[in-house]
């Protein structure tokens, strides 16, 4: 059912959609495309690409409209440079930068059989994951079986038209100094469609290019094209593959629109031919005419781009023009998306390349989660996904949106983004059974170092009154917490408790410290729980100073309490902080306690 369109800006832009799309193909599915370049590992930022049209295209269809979602796979573009810190790969995949990507050999061992299958598996997986429903487009394929013959034929003879319109932004400020293009996402290349490079003005005020987005740019391997201009007998917006050495480093050198033969020299073997273009099948558009070729030819009624498309001279603005006047077709609708960013990178820095993928923040949080981070918040609006401790607190604050929507107090808003992260209109996406809170699930695994007996044991002890019965229960929120454990905590800041008792510092407690203990001690067994030790460890310091356990905390207890809480970690695991103490008694067993306490 739609929701608001006040405050649901999925169901604005399916209100919008189907307009359109009725306007202008009545009848006929609606269509909405993504484009993906599997030039290297495709990030977070790329899937912002996809999940705004994904979001769109299921609120469609949850209204019953028949649409499709097209991925196009960007896996003919150039290979442009050797991403840094890529398994499987050294200096020598140099020799293969301006071939295809499907034409250069995947990283040593890998299970594909080139570059672009390589990195298009992974990113397939996640979708698979996410409950993305599309329909994929091999470019590698369009191109190579000639589906696109009659737009290039179409465009080699209107070139003058395209040249004329391109001629209208080529100027030093709108450019780049090398006189390449500029792709979907503003950096330079034939399709590569990585957030980066976002110009500040539209990026709600930040004022520069973070780590991450630098990285995303480095590790995009977006190809490097010219526009088509520059040769010495014309515009052509066409660029060949060799037919010698298979690279893009060719410059046509003539062409007759009557007979469609082409001739191109290539500046990297020497090679030269004269082909006829109305059979010739390897080479493509240059980017700035393939994308609103591509419109036209698909009747693309949304597709949403980076932000800089604000700004003259970029692919969208241009392509508007292009598919116009050129290909007699209409510009999608769709939003310019902001900036995904990054918090906490562990294992994954720039100097190493590498930038988090959908698959790493799988790993780590469930597909809801993720899910969620992009359908409620608009498209124009950035924000970061959590690879350090914050994703706790994304964790309380999804399990509280959970509950308001479980009692009814939700917002619409809210309901409709908690809607829309559960499941798509195919059906509910795979939910943990009893979802534990995720920092307590975190703090268990790091005590336990993942043993299955003990893990059980602390989180039967969590509830006496519903003991956890089996770790499926907990499913799949367990093994993603314990993956944030073991690849996102560094060693030095994971748990490990004393195996005996501090006794120089327990020599030398006061007596209002030992008091402390004994207070502690005495109540372990009647507050055996996570409410229960909860009370407890709070309550401590008030019954010290002549309060009730239920007491409001002044100014000077909570003093009284974090000195409290700081020698309890200090007994117990060596250190002044550490996991939620509740959670870490339950887990170091009574028992324990009593012997590391003990005075």
């Amino acid at each position: 059912m739609a929701q608001s369109t006040e405050t649901d800006w999925v169901s604005r832009f399916a209100d919008d959609v189907i307009a359109e799309s009725e306007r202008r193909a009545p009848g006929k599915p609606v269509v909405v495309a993504s484009g993906l370049s599997p030039s290297g590992p495709i990030h977070l930022g790329n899937l912002r690409e996809v999940m705004t049209p994904h979001l769109v295209a299921d609120e469609i269809r949850r209204r019953g409209h028949e649409v499709r979602h097209l991925i196009s796979w960007d896996d003919y573009d150039r290979y442009r440079k050797v991403p840094v810190g890529v398994p499987g790969t050294d200096t020598s995949w140099a020799e293969h930068i301006g071939r295809p990507l499907t034409s250069v050999p995947a990283p040593a061992g890998s299970a594909y059989p080139n570059w672009a299958e390589h990195f298009k598996a992974a990113m397939t997986e996640s979708l698979a994951e996410l409950g993305i429903e599309y329909d994929g487009i091999s470019q590698t394929e369009q191109y190579t079986s000639g589906a696109y013959r009659e737009q290039i034929l179409h465009a080699m003879k209107h070139r003058a038209e395209i040249d004329a319109i391109l001629d209208r932004y080529r100027t030093k400020a709108k450019d780049t100094k090398d006189g390449t293009s500029t792709t979907k996402d503003g950096s330079t290349g034939t399709g590569d469609k990585a957030n980066a490079k976002v110009p500040a003005q539209a990026k709600g005020g930040r004022k520069q290019v973070e780590e991450a987005e630098l990285e995303a740019e480095e590790g995009s391997g977006a190809a490097a094209e010219d526009d088509g201009s520059g040769g010495s007998a014309g515009y052509f917006p066409y660029k060949p593959y060799c037919g010698g050495c298979g690279k893009d480093l060719t410059t046509v050198t003539s062409y007759d629109d009557g007979t469609t033969e082409l001739t191109y020299t290539c500046a990297e073997c020497g090679f030269s031919e004269t082909v006829r273009l109305s059979e010739f099948n390897r080479g493509k558009l240059v980017w700035k005419v393939d994308w609103p070729m591509r419109w036209a030819y698909e009747g693309v009624i949304f597709e949403p781009s980076g932000v800089d498309h604000s700004s003259p001279g970029s692919s969208f603005v241009v392509g508007g023009q292009i598919v116009r006047e050129v290909f007699d077709g209409v510009q999608p609708i769709g939003p310019m998306y902001a900036f995904v960013g990054i918090s906490g990178m562990a294992k994954m820095s720039s100097s190493k390349g590498g930038v988090p993928t959908p698959a790493d923040a799988l790993k780590i949080m469930e597909a809801p989660l993720l899910r969620w981070l992009y359908a409620r918040r608009r498209p124009n609006q950035s924000f970061k996904i959590a690879f350090d401790q914050e994703i706790q607190r994304l964790y309380d604050e999804w399990d509280a949106l959970e509950r308001k929507v479980a009692d009814g107090s939700v917002l619409p808003a809210d309901a409709a983004a908690y809607a829309r992260a559960t499941g798509t209109a195919a059906g509910a996406l795979p939910s943990t059974p009893r979802p534990l809170p995720y920092r307590t699930l975190a703090s268990v695994v790091d005590i336990t170092a993942g043993a299955e007996e003990q893990t059980l044991r602390i989180l039967s002890e969590l509830d006496p009154a519903r003991p956890l019965t089996s770790l499926d229960e907990v499913r799949p929120r367990l093994d993603r917490a314990e993956n944030w454990i073991t690849s996102q905590v560094p060693a030095e800041a994971r748990t490990i408790v004393r195996a005996e008792p501090d006794h120089e510092l327990l020599d030398s407690l006061d007596e209002q410290a030992r008091e402390s203990l004994r207070l502690l001690l005495e109540g372990l067994d009647s507050h055996w729980s996570l409410d229960g030790l909860t009370t407890l460890v709070y309550g401590v310091p008030k019954v010290l100073a002549g309060l009730a356990p239920d007491a409001k905390p002044t100014a000077e207890l909570k003093v009284a309490q974090r000195s409290f809480f700081a020698l309890l970690y200090r007994l117990l695991v060596g250190r002044d902080t550490g996991p939620r103490l509740p959670t870490l008694l339950l887990a170091v067993g009574a028992d324990r306690v009593r012997k590391l306490l003990g005075v």
